[in-house]
This record gives C-alpha cells, structure tokens and sequence, in this order.
C-alpha cells in the first residue's frame, strides 16, 4: 500500500530510566538507548505541496497511573498518529525512532508503522523516513553537525533558552510545558531546514521554497510556536 502524500515532522524529548538503568558515577553519562523514557512527543505534519497541517504534542490517553503506564500510552497514542505519513526527523534514525521501538518493547506497545515496510527503516530511502541528520552526513561519509549548528546555517535561532541537557532537571521539577516548547521549537526549525533541503535536492524552486519558508514562518506562531530571534 502507498504511503499518503503527507509528511510528519517528528522530535522526542526523554529522561533517563533509572528504575531500569543504574546511572554510573560520571552523573553526566549517556544513557543507552534503551533506557530513555520518553516523557514528550513533537509533531508538525505538512501535506504534499510542504503547507503546514497542524502541530502539537502527542497527548496519550488520560488516567495512566505510573511512569511506564503513562509511557506507554504516549507511545501508543504516537503510534496511532503516524499513520501512512512519512517521518521526518533530525538523528531520528539513530535516536528518536529505535527509541520509540526499544521502550514500545519494554511496555508491549505495538508499532506496526515502523515495521510494515522496510524502506522505513532503510537509510537510504525517504519512503517511511527521512533522516535529515543522515542525509547531510551522506549516510556516515561525514558529520553533519547538530540541529543546533544546521540551524544557525540557515539562519534559525538554533537552541534558545533550553537544551537537551535541562530537559531531565526540568521533568523532575514538573515543568513539562517548558519541555514541550522546547520540544515544538525543535520540531519547527526540524521543518524548515526540511524544506532548505527540499530546495537543496531541487524539489523545490527557490520561488517555491522562499513561499513555503514565509508560509511556515507565519503559521508558526499564530500557533503557539516561538522560535526567538535568528542567530546573528
């Protein structure tokens, strides 16, 4: 079955798993992939022609009691969402999509999606997801940078304010509308160096992608999505 001519713009915020996971003594290290807990989920979907549908962030189910029941019924409301769109994602094919698919494994969470055609996880497709991370690092040839850097490239704010490393500090002191932002600002400026990149492989013409670059940048805001003042 052929995929819907729709894009989802996709980012994840996580905290670490320690029920699961024993942070060592370096209190700054890594944690593995699979004990991330998932505490937010950013989308943006654009249609075919790259307007912009809506935004937000996945809301699971209301009345889950404890952190892995509330995880999973994110991760299963996220799932439901996906539908027949194509991801689009910054490092989602190193991060945000095996994350999703390890903690669905822990909670029994099924994604259908992410299985149902192999070109969604083949790296060098776009069919099912485009990794835009991957694909300016030429499938690993180089490295791209950060969604920070990218950003700053092409004349975004890139971070303001937060970044990944608060998020946790953030969660335990029960802001979760700061992580949200911050979660939706990355998702947007996600979105537009999509469509900088759209102009890059020349599926957009400089005319079409400076209307759908002032397009976004417009709808943004009207929609609670700030992104600050461009880098300088």
């Amino acid at each position: 079955m052929a995929r819907t001519a729709e894009y989802l713009v996709v980012d994840i915020e996580t905290i670490p798993d320690t029920s699961r996971w024993q942070r060592p003594e370096d209190q700054h290290a890594f944690p593995p992939l699979w004990a991330h807990r998932v505490v937010t989920i950013g989308y943006l979907r654009l249609d075919a022609a790259y307007r912009p549908l809506g935004c937000g962030i996945v809301a699971s189910a209301p009345g889950a009691g404890s952190d892995d029941a509330r995880e999973a019924a994110l991760l299963a409301a996220f799932g439901a969402a996906v539908g027949r769109a194509t991801l689009v994602t910054y490092n989602g094919r190193s991060f945000d999509l095996p994350v999703i698919a390890l903690r669905s494994l822990a909670h029994a969470v099924p994604q259908p999606w992410y299985y149902r055609e192999s070109s969604t996880r083949y790296r060098y497709s776009e069919h099912g997801h485009l990794d835009l991370c991957d694909w300016l690092a030429d499938h690993g040839a180089v490295r791209a940078g950060s969604l920070d850097a990218l950003a700053r490239l092409v004349g975004l704010p890139g971070k303001v304010g937060v970044d990944g490393s608060q998020v946790e500090g953030l969660h335990a002191a029960g802001r979760l509308a700061e992580i949200e932002r911050y979660c939706l600002a990355d998702v947007a400026q996600t979105a537009l160096l999509f469509l900088r990149f759209r102009l890059l492989q020349g599926q957009l013409s400089p005319e079409a992608h400076a209307a759908r670059e002032a397009e976004l940048q417009a709808w943004l805001p009207a929609h609670g999505v700030l992104l600050g003042s461009p880098a300088s």
